[in-house]
Parts: C-alpha cells; structure tokens; sequence
C-alpha cells in the first residue's frame, strides 16, 4: 500500500482555452479529513472529478494508491456529487439496493442504522423528501461504504443548521478511520471543527495546504478568518457555478 494516498503532480485541466485546474502538486496521505477550499470557479468540482476519473487531465498526472483513476481504483472512491443524481421514482431502500449490487465494501446495516436513525423508511419515496432529506439519505449510503477516499462535493449547502450538524456528525462517526475524507465547500466556519487539514484554491491553483494548528498557530487566527483575507477580492455569491 502507498504511504500517500493521493498524489497530483503537475496537474491541470482546460475547458477550451481556459484553465479549471492550473498545475497542482499536491501530496495528501491517509486518516485525514480536508477541506477543499475556494469561491465558486475555483476548480474544487473539476478536482474532484479527476480523482473520480470522471475527467481526464489536460496535462500532469494524478495518482490514488499509485494509480491513475479509473476502473481500478474506483472501489477505493466514495463519491457524493453537488446535486441528487437518483431517480425521483426511487425509494430508499431502491437506493441501498444500487449501492449494494455496485460496492462490495458497502454496508448495509450501517446504511439502514443511520436511515432509522432519520426516521427514513426503506418505502420512502425520494420524490417526497425535502432537499434535506436528500442529502441526508446519499450521505448515509456514501458514508456507508469502507472506502479510502470519501469525496464529499457541498454537502452541507443548500440544507438548514440543523441538517449541517447532523452532516458532519455522519461524517465523523462514519468513515474509515485509515481513510481521508476531502469535504468541498465554502461555508468554512460550519465545517472548521472537524478539519484536519485545509486546501485553499484560488482560480485552479493551490494558494495553501496547511494543518489546522499550524494555522491556527501561526496566524493566531481561525481558518474561516484566513480565508476571508485570501479571498476578500472574490465574491461567495458568485452565480457563475464552481468549476
């Protein structure tokens, strides 16, 4: 097994002439959890997609377990998108059923533990739930499986206080311990207290990937505060859509 889990080198990815992700070196080993940080654009998504192997690099490499993304490591990926990609004629239990025919690591008590513990119901249709609920019940069966990299697109935004804390309760109690979750998002100051480490991105480049405590030690200063001040001339409402 490779001490580093994830190793980007060189890494970048166009849409046209334009660069989503700008040559990223990037180093990251395993039982962390990391904030992938940054305003809409700033290639959070793009990033993802490629450890995803949903996307193929324009240029550069990126390694999981020393392998290119792709068929082979996507047993070693836990994944959840920005939006709901189920079917709405879907009931939760339909939703088990997927994740168990496609992961082999997928745990289905674990999945229907959490889901109870929501007051889902395994004939509970999606097409009924509130956004809320939604997320809640894809966090459960992502969460659910004994992956190495969960991959964790938003999952807080769009959903009310109560909803986030609930999310990162999930998270933490959930995931591999040898493994690393990555949790994209903006809303820095709702996921803070449970990061190990940041990775701030500013228009597809990596401006820090710092701990936590060093930051905190050195700047004297919060992560959201740090943020604040790098990104102070780019807007968090920017409608244009992360890239």
């Amino acid at each position: 097994m490779e001490d580093n889990l994830i190793v980007c080198e060189g890494l970048s990815k166009r849409f046209g002439m334009q660069y989503a992700l700008d040559h990223v070196d990037l180093t990251i080993g395993r039982g962390r959890i990391i904030g992938l940080l940054g305003p809409n654009g700033s290639g959070k998504t793009t990033w993802i997609k490629l450890l995803c192997g949903l996307l193929q690099p324009s240029s550069g490499t990126v390694r999981i377990n020393g392998l290119t993304p792709g068929a082979a490591t996507k047993a070693a990926v836990s994944y959840l998108p920005d939006r709901m990609y189920f079917a709405d004629w879907m009931v939760a239990g339909d939703l088990m059923d997927y994740f168990e025919d496609f992961y082999a690591d997928f745990d289905r008590g674990k999945a229907e533990r959490m889901c109870a513990s929501l007051g889902i119901q395994k004939t509970d249709r999606i097409k009924t739930m509130s956004k809320g609920t939604k997320e809640k019940l894809q966090l459960a069966v992502v969460m659910s499986r004994n992956a190495q990299i969960y991959l964790l697109d938003e999952p807080i935004a769009g959903v009310d206080p109560a909803a986030r804390d609930f999310i990162l309760e999930t998270i933490l109690r959930n995931y591999n311990p040898e493994g690393t979750v990555i949790i994209s998002t903006h809303l820095i100051a709702d996921v803070e207290q449970v990061l190990d480490e940041v990775i701030f991105l500013k228009e597809g480049q990596v401006v820090r990937h710092d701990t936590v405590d060093h930051i905190r030690e050195t700047e004297g200063r919060s992560v959201d505060a740090l943020f604040r001040e790098i990104f102070r001339a780019t807007s968090y409402l920017d409608n244009g859509g992360d890239k």
